[in-house]
């Protein structure tokens, strides 16, 4: 029960993303002992709140004290301020430094860099992440359309599927052939559209499209970072990321990875989709990712009889929901049979709307507003 024992024990428990012990990271900010009444209380902070991986940690913190007898455990999860982050990156380096030798010794691939520090832009200009709080809004269309959009206007366009296990953006480009790599061997070459935009997905990685990728979230967190690193990206004005619903470990990863110049949400009507989509906004914002602003997907549709508005989902939400969590509203897209047949038949690029056009003309507009971002010079 002594608190050196414990921190002793605490030294087999593991962060899982980074691989590293918990106490050697200095992530144990507090181990208190009460030896009468057999309690221990422990404070770890995390590299970033709300982590996903919090209960695995908390569990192998509890089985690992469980050796020594202890079972009266409160743990208690904080988050490191900006400090402590690169206080741990300085650690990490420095650790990873004295056990460089023995790895290439057992032919062991050095390390390439740390989870939790932001990655190197290279040749890309502009990185702007699309999120949903939840699926079937129409995020990965979007995301499409956003980039189908900027290649019209002239940019050197790439799009990143970071939704590993439901990728869908060769679908929506037509894409089937599988990715290469460069004469190197060391770099994947990205798809290119009919249009000129670049695709990296892990559906053009996989032998058959309808292979599921059944992984946890380490690994998934590994594959999007490779998505960026180990591929020939080359020079590009705007790199679009498309990536899963949701605040768990493959969002986390682009959000503390890579550099974005950007976060899109992407909404649509319904209640239940307005309630979730605070859950994006609220992890942007914990996470100090610049938020662009809300397009609200699917508003309505038009009667092909009459040329009525329809409003299928229920009349739009959109800007009533960007005012409530205080974000620039960028505006609302149709449902359109149009797009949806093109989407089905790979022709995505044919699409042309002005309701589109006006998305991006305010994407454009609320970077120069909100953080006097200079966009590139169309090429």
């Amino acid at each position: 029960m002594s608190k050196s024992a414990i921190i002793e024990i605490l030294k087999r428990v593991y962060d899982p993303e980074i691989g590293e012990n918990i106490v050697d990271l200095d992530m144990v900010k507090e181990v208190k002992v009460d030896e009468k009444n057999g309690f221990v209380k422990i404070k770890i902070a995390l590299t970033v709140p709300e982590c996903p991986l919090t209960q695995k940690i908390k569990k192998d913190v509890s089985s690992s004290l469980e050796s020594l007898g202890i079972k009266k455990v409160e743990i208690e999860f904080t988050s490191m301020s900006q400090e402590e982050r690169q206080a741990l990156l300085e650690k990490l380096r420095s650790l990873r430094a004295r056990r460089e030798p023995t790895q290439a010794e057992s032919g062991k691939r050095a390390y390439q860099g740390s989870p939790v520090a932001l990655l190197p832009k290279g040749g890309i200009h502009n990185i702007i992440a699309v999120v949903s709080g939840k699926g079937g809004v129409g995020k990965s269309t979007i995301s499409a359309l956003i980039a189908v959009e900027l290649k019209r206007r002239g940019f050197r366009v790439g799009v990143m599927d970071a939704d590993v296990t439901g990728p869908s953006i060769p679908k929506l480009f037509g894409l089937t052939q599988r990715l290469e790599v460069n004469k190197d061997g060391n770099k994947l070459l990205p798809a290119t559209t009919k249009s000129g935009i670049k695709v990296v997905s892990m559906n053009l990685i996989l032998n058959e499209q309808t292979e599921a990728a059944i992984w946890r979230g380490p690994i998934v967190s590994g594959v999007i970072r490779q998505f960026f690193t180990d591929v020939e990206w080359g020079e590009l004005d705007y790199l679009v990321v498309d990536l899963p619903p949701g605040t768990s470990d493959a969002p986390l990863t682009v959000f503390q990875s890579i550099p974005l110049d950007g976060v899109i949400v992407v909404t649509s009507p319904q209640e239940l989709a307005r309630v979730i989509v605070a859950k994006a906004v609220n992890m942007a914002k914990k996470l100090n990712a610049p938020l662009l602003g809300l397009v609200e997907n699917m508003a309505y549709t038009k009667c092909t009889e009459c040329g009525s508005t329809i409003f299928i989902f229920g009349k739009p939400k959109g800007e009533e929901a960007a005012k409530e969590y205080a974000v620039p509203y960028l505006g609302e897209l149709p449902l359109d049979p149009l797009l949806v047949e093109l989407c089905d038949s790979g022709r995505i690029e044919e699409y042309q709307a002005t309701e589109l056009s006006r998305v991006v003309d305010r994407i454009g507009e609320v970077r120069v507003e909100l953080y006097q971002l200079k966009a590139p010079k169309v090429r």
